[in-house]
Order: structure tokens, then sequence, then C-alpha cells
């Protein structure tokens, strides 16, 4: 990273100025080394029904100037081989690439022929949009290959138009260019549309992990994706399919479990979001997915990070190559044979051999610039022919100057570049390299040829510009629902003694705990904003709280108390949520600035004061990851893992009244103490405190 202990997203806290415009510097115009390189355009591929919009559209003056704008560079450029000028000068005929109904290679081949290094150069680098928003006319002139918002960058109109309109005028500039390539648009919809106020927003994966049900989770991905195509987005960056063998790690609540074999039952994810054929990536209800991070991120070792004070996260794994494929690596294989997943993004960390043939073997290499893992082991042994983009930044953190990082990812199989404000320098760099022959054209045409097939398949040549005919589904009735039934599958109830659940609707109920009305809390990181923030003003949906008051005979019958203050006389039955707040990422890592899996000291209070007080006293933990509550539990009657449920926190309270079953099962061993991490099921002397699926129902 440029500065040790940043962040490696862009944030939304008020003493973060927006980064600066990533510039308007043009990249010296190389030819390539296709037979056609530098030569002039045709008819334009997308001049025909250009931004179809919804009646009286601001923007139509826009798309009209756009249109004049390429009529005038038509009149002054040559026409590429085979194409015939009319009167105007403008192309009227079809070049290969342009004609839908020839097979994809055959168009990505023809349209590779005919680009120059510095357009093949631009489509290999993906841009943060908040750089180029103040001035547009960037992407045309560097061509850029996609754009992505990161974790709380958002159009100023956070609605569904608000980033269709967004997305579209981003496109517009795109179609701009010379070939009038269409821009690829990413976001992380991690667990929904997260970072759109009013969209679906549903478990993290760690809690749908926990409902054991594949077919659920492809419909939510399928929810996911609908949503985001709907409002621009063609492309997610999910899911996470990394295998977390430490919950001392930041990221613990992006993972579906400790096992291989959990991880793998949940890629159904990819078939949700991407669809079960190639063809269906160009439905408006599809995107692109991206499994992540390749590989080893969630089995790093306890303070090997490499960022700052970031503990496990960007770290290192320290392993032998049987023990990485059996654990790391086994996802990744049925999401690229069996799933067919359209992108991979390659991790922060670092692995180093433990089984290494001699000493230069043996030290941490970054994902970023693994070659034999990268291009040895993911593109030629396991198969996948889609692209590889790079994290964040991810390249800026491999050793030397940034010409030697660019090679470096570039050679190792790295195809796309997520350089979010280092765009034209990253062009130039690629650029020279290739010129001064450190770089083989043969390694930039295969990326490219990745990126355009994809392109192709997404349908963005035909229909560059955003499909809203689902725009009035996003949050609505039926999304909700669903999300539902996954908040209520992924509960855990992990102790129920003397009858203490279900409730009935007719007892008075004294909720305590923070986390019991926080909407924020119990959607955690990546919502809205990167890190996630307390408070329920941000999105909307229904809390716990809310969940409860709902079931009660009548709504005096609940009493809410934040800090367990209010006289708790005359109530049956207490429930008192605890947990975490907010985090993403190494922000969330145990040992980084105080980060615990402990319990703070105001749930703890709360759990003495209330199961102290009421004959029964129900627990439920809202939070990313198990936390250490050995020495709370006996003060309970029941204990149940909530996670971080999203939006529809009344899913869980229709397990606690018995109207949905108790089925959830732990993705993860629950520790003891937290010096007990890593602690994973098939371990020698292995105790938790609750097993690697242990779950009751309420029958038992």
């Amino acid at each position: 990273m440029s500065a040790p202990g940043r962040c490696c997203r862009f944030r939304t806290e008020p003493h973060l100025q927006p980064p600066p415009s990533i510039g308007s510097t043009r990249c010296g115009d190389v030819p390539g080394a296709g037979p056609n390189a530098g030569m002039d355009v045709l008819m334009h591929p997308h001049d025909s029904g250009r931004r179809p919009r919804a009646a009286g559209s601001r923007r139509l003056t826009g798309a009209l100037l756009a249109t004049a704008g390429l009529l005038a560079g038509a009149l002054s450029a040559p026409t590429v081989a085979g194409a015939v000028s009319s009167d105007d000068g403008k192309s009227s005929a079809k070049a290969p690439y342009q004609n839908a109904k020839l097979p994809v290679e055959r168009r990505v081949e023809d349209l590779l022929g005919r680009m120059t290094l510095k357009e093949k150069a631009g489509q290999m680098t993906q841009a943060e949009r908040i750089a180029v928003d103040e001035d547009r006319d960037q992407i045309t002139e560097l061509g850029l290959g996609s754009l992505l918002s990161g974790g709380g960058s958002t159009p100023k109109s956070n609605t569904p138009e608000g980033w269709a309109d967004m997305v579209d005028e981003f496109q517009e500039k795109a179609l701009d260019t010379r070939l009038g390539i269409p821009l690829l648009y990413g976001v992380d919809s991690v667990h929904g549309h997260n970072n759109l106020v009013g969209a679906t927003v549903f478990p993290h994966n760690l809690g749908l992990g926990a409902t054991r049900d594949p077919k659920l989770v492809e419909k939510a991905a399928h929810i996911t994706a609908t949503e985001t195509r709907a409002t621009g987005p063609q492309w997610a960056f999910a899911p996470c399919v990394c295998v977390v063998r430490d919950v001392r790690w930041g990221r613990s609540y992006e993972s579906y479990g400790e096992d291989p074999k959990l991880v793998t039952s949940m890629e159904t994810a990819i078939d949700g979001l991407q669809g079960k054929k190639t063809k269906d990536l160009a439905r408006p209800d599809r995107v692109l997915a991206s499994a992540k991070h390749f590989a080893g991120d969630g089995d790093t070792e306890y303070g090997s990070s490499t960022n700052g004070t970031y503990t496990l996260d960007q770290g290192v794994t320290v392993t032998s190559r049987k023990d990485f494929e059996k654990t790391d690596l086994a996802p990744y294989v049925p999401a690229v044979q069996k799933h067919k997943v359209g992108t991979i993004m390659p991790s922060y960390s670092s692995v180093q051999w433990t089984d290494a043939d001699d000493a230069a073997d043996g030290k941490p290499v970054k994902m970023s610039a693994h070659k034999e893992l990268l291009t040895g082991t993911l593109k030629k042994k396991i198969g996948f022919e889609g692209f590889l983009i790079s994290d964040w930044q991810a390249i800026q953190q491999l050793p030397g100057e940034y010409p030697d990082q660019v090679r470096a990812s570039v050679n190792a199989g790295m195809d796309m570049f997520m350089e979010p404000h280092t765009a034209p320098k990253f062009i130039d760099t690629l650029i020279a390299e290739v010129k001064a022959g450190r770089v083989k054209q043969s390694r930039i045409d295969d990326a490219v040829r990745r990126i355009l097939r994809t392109k192709f398949q997404l349908g963005l040549f035909e229909k560059p510009f955003t499909d809203r005919r689902n725009a009035d589904t996003i949050g609505s009735k039926n999304h909700r629902a669903v999300a539902r039934e996954a908040v209520a599958k992924s509960q855990v109830l992990l102790k129920n003694e003397n009858k203490a659940l279900p409730l009935k609707p007719s007892q008075k109920i004294y909720v305590a705990g923070v986390n019991a009305d926080d909407l924020g809390n119990q959607a955690g990181g990546w919502t809205v904003t990167w890190q996630g923030q307390s408070g329920s003003d941000n999105f909307p949906g229904t809390s716990i709280l809310d969940g409860i008051r709902a079931k009660a005979d009548k709504p005096d019958q609940v009493t809410y108390s934040q800090d367990a203050s209010a006289p708790l006389g005359g109530n049956d039955v207490g429930v008192v949520v605890v947990g975490e707040t907010p985090y993403a990422e190494g922000m969330g890592d145990v040992g980084n600035e105080g980060r615990t899996l402990n319990l703070s000291a105001a749930d703890k209070a709360n759990i003495k004061r209330v199961c102290g007080a009421l004959e029964t006293c129900v627990v439920l933990d809202v939070a990313g990851r198990p936390q250490i509550v050995t020495g709370e539990l006996p003060k309970t009657d029941a204990f149940v893992m909530s996670w971080l449920p999203g939006s529809e926190g009344a899913g869980v309270a229709d397990v606690l009244y018995g109207d949905k079953p108790f089925t959830g099962k732990l993705p993860v061993s629950w520790p003891r103490t937290e010096a007990q991490e890593p602690i994973n099921v098939g371990d020698k002397d292995y105790d938790p405190l609750f097993r690697y699926g242990h779950g009751l129902s309420l029958r038992r």
C-alpha cells in the first residue's frame, strides 16, 4: 500500500476527503501487433438506439450531443478496411465484431486485431468512479475497460435511478471511443446490492453458511443480481469462497465456513448471480460473478499481515502445497469447472511454502505476483477461462518500483488491474513495459481476449445501457421475504434449558442491548458504506426489536431498555441482545486497535442485570463471528447465534416465537477463549465450546 496502515477501500468518513481525479493525461498511441491495429472507425456499433431511457429523461440532450460528437469524429477519420463509406464519411458497414450473429470467439479475434496497444492497455484498466466523475472524458481518452464503486462510493442520488443514470453516463463516454468498446461496471454486492439505499440486505455469508441451504443461497444471489443489474452495474465482486480458519480474521463473516466442503456447497451463489448457462449473462437479472480471494486469505497466520496494524488480513498463508490444495484451493476447482465463474480476484495475501525445493521457493510471495498459482494452477491446471481482476491497489504492495510491480503482476497472469486513482500511470507503465520487451504482446493479447470475451457474453455490445425493467423489484416485499427466510434459517440455537424457547405472544418481554434495535449493527460492514455504520437511519428494514413487538399480543407487553436501566419487575422473559459493531476487512482483525472477540463491558453488564433478575433469560449474539461467552453462558437459559442478519431482523423473531423452526448449524467452531484460535474441526485435541455443526432444534 502507498501508506502502510491505511485502509484499502474508498471511505466516506467525514475526516477523509475524496481522492483527486486521475487526470486527463493521454497515453501514447502505440500500434499493437494485430494486422489491422491503428485503423479507424466503422459505423459506430451503438449508434442505433443509444441510451434507451424512459420518456422525459433529463439525459436526452447529452445523448444528442454524444451522437453529434460521433458524427464529427467519423468525418475526420479514415475507414477500416472492408467498411463502405457513405457520402457523409460515416461507415455504413458492420465489422465482424459488431455482428451479434457471429460466434463470440470470432468477434473477439476480429476486435482484438483492430486494437492498438494503448487500447488494449485501457481495457486492462479499472478506475474508481470518483476518479473520473468530475472529468468523464477521461473514460474516452484513456479507453478504460472498467469502472467500479468501492464500498460507500455512490452517486449523489443513491437511488436506483441515480445509479442507472450514472452508469449510463459513464457508458456513453466509453462508447465514444474509436472502436466503441463498452464499459464493465463493478460493485461489491456481497450481501445484496449493499451500496444502494433501499436494496434488499441479506445475512452475510457466514450466516448463510449456517443455513446449510444451497438453494436458498442461490435464490438470494439471484435477487442480488436482479437488483444490481437493474441499477446499471453488470459485475458483482462476489461471492467470497474463502475458507476461514481463524475467526480472529476481520473478514470471517465473508466466508461460508471453516470446512472447504461447506464453502463449496454454497457456490450455488455463483449460479444465482450469473445463471447456469453462458447465455444467461446477457439477461437483465444476471451479473458477472467474481470468486474471491484466490487463495488462502482465510488461512493466514496471526501477526503476519503486511498492512499496518492489521494482524491477519493481507497476511501470509504458511502451508504445504498438499494442504493448500486440500483446504484453500479446493473451492476454486468447482467454482471454475462446475459453476463457470467469470472472474476471479486474487488475494492481497501471500503464500509461503513449507515444502519448498529451495530457499527462494520458501519465501512469501504475494498472490498478485504468484505465477505458479495464477497461471500454472488456476488457468492451466484448473482450466479457468475468465479473467483475473486485482484487488484495490493490490499490485502496489508488491516489491520494487511501480514498473516492477506492473510487470510482475501482468507476467504472473493478472488480466485487469484495479488501479482506482492511478489509471493513466498504469496505462503508460504497461505500454512502456511492452515496448521494452519486458512484457510480451502475447500476454497482453491473452488478457484482453479474456476481457472482451466476457463483455460479448454479457451482451454489452448489443445492449450497453441499463435495462431498468426490474427496478421496481428492488427492496420489494417478495425480495425481503426471501431475506427474512434466510435470517430465520441462519439462526443457530446453541442452548435451550427450562423450555425458555419458544417465546409466547402472551408473555411480557424485557428486551435489552443496543443491538436489539440497531439496523446498522445487525447488517455489519459493507452496508451503504465500506465499514458499515451503527444506527437505524441509513437504510430501511426491521430490527430484532421490531420483530419481537410484532409477535406480542399487545405492544405494551414489550419493554425495551438499551442499557437495562428500566425497571425489570413484572416481566416474564428477558431477551438480551449482545454483539459487535460494524467493521470490514482488516479493521476487524482481533488485535487491531483493541479489537477483540470478548463481549463488551456493557453487554456483560446487561446479561448480569437481566439474567440475574428474571426467571427466564434468552441471549442473542448479533456478530460477524463467534464471541467469547464462556463465562456468561451459565447465566442464560437460552443462547442463540444470530450472525449479521441484514435488513430483516423480523426473521430472528420468527424462530424465537416458534413460527419457524431452528435449523441452523454452526459453520465454524466456537472457541472457549480467544487464545484457542485457530481451532477447526479435525484438529488434534479438538475441544471448542461448541463444535462445528452444532445446532439444536426446539424438539430436543
